[in-house]
């Protein structure tokens, strides 16, 4: 079992992107209500001036698109100016991208790699010179279920997940010894503005019996599919809070399940073909 660290007794600095809606704004209302204090950073921070009124100078505003790197930078060169200090980078910022891999104009994915992948370097860039100078900090990636599968119409969108859980597996193993670690979030379907806020390619005919029948198939599905946007920042608290963190975090039920029956599959693959690849061998 997990120690829960002493730490959670003083109060942390988080730094969060994509703090305004879902989980990023869950997490920086959870942290807030713990005591603790938050730089919290969005392309529009207006939907949190709320929240100063009661918290005070526990609550930074920055207003920064994390694709812009000298917008982050100064971001964090704000949030050491008020806290002296970051123990915790939550790198959520991001957005989705739906239809067929051929479908997605150029444009579109190099737009949804700026923010969920570039967005996520310029984040990394920004913040590693502070937690290694303090030789401590948790760097929380914002990955998915889609970080280890995909499905019909989510290519683009996983594969910024599989490049963000690609570089965190190094990361990690890089910053351990500075006393850095990293955990990836893996959520599932959340009940959060993301699907309302997705980017949605041209459709081809050709992909209606398979991207349209799996667009059609989320859009029927029950509230109860969803997951609760506080309950998933619940859960990566507590991930925080742990001595020993995982890399990788699932959060939900359903989502968990698929990634086990990817990974048995993976597995499958590298059974059944074992004699093709063993032949390879000197």
């Amino acid at each position: 079992m997990n120690r829960i660290s002493n730490q959670q007794a003083h109060p942390r600095t988080w730094l969060i992107t994509g703090a305004t809606s879902g989980i990023g704004r869950e997490l920086t209302l959870q942290a807030l209500e713990n005591g603790d204090a938050v730089a919290a950073l969005a392309r529009d921070t207006a939907s949190l001036d709320e929240l100063t009124g009661a918290h005070g100078e526990r609550l930074l505003l920055v207003q920064t698109d994390v694709s812009d790197e000298q917008a982050v930078r100064g971001a964090v060169e704000r949030t050491l100016e008020r806290f002296g200090r970051i123990d915790v980078v939550a790198n959520n910022a991001g957005y989705g991208l739906f239809g067929a891999v051929e479908e997605a104009t150029d444009a579109q994915v190099r737009a949804v790699f700026d923010t969920n992948v570039f967005g996520v370097l310029n984040v990394l860039r920004a913040t590693l010179p502070v937690l290694r100078t303090q030789r401590s900090g948790h760097i929380l990636q914002g990955s998915s279920v889609y970080g280890q599968f995909a499905h019909p119409g989510v290519g683009l969108l996983a594969a910024t997940k599989h490049a963000v859980e690609g570089l965190s597996e190094a990361l990690v193993a890089e910053v351990a010894p500075l006393g850095i670690k990293v955990t990836l979030i893996q959520p599932g379907l959340t009940a959060t503005p993301f699907l309302a806020n997705l980017d949605v390619a041209a459709g081809l005919a050709d992909y209606d019996p398979t991207v349209r029948e799996v667009q059609k198939g989320i859009g029927e599905l029950p509230a109860s599919a969803f997951s609760s946007a506080a309950r998933i920042a619940a859960g990566i608290r507590t991930a925080v809070d742990s001595d020993n963190p995982p890399l990788r975090l699932a959060l939900g039920t359903a989502g968990a399940t698929q990634m086990r029956t990817a990974l048995d599959a993976r597995i499958a693959d590298l059974d059944t073909w074992k004699h093709v690849t063993d032949t390879v061998d000197a």
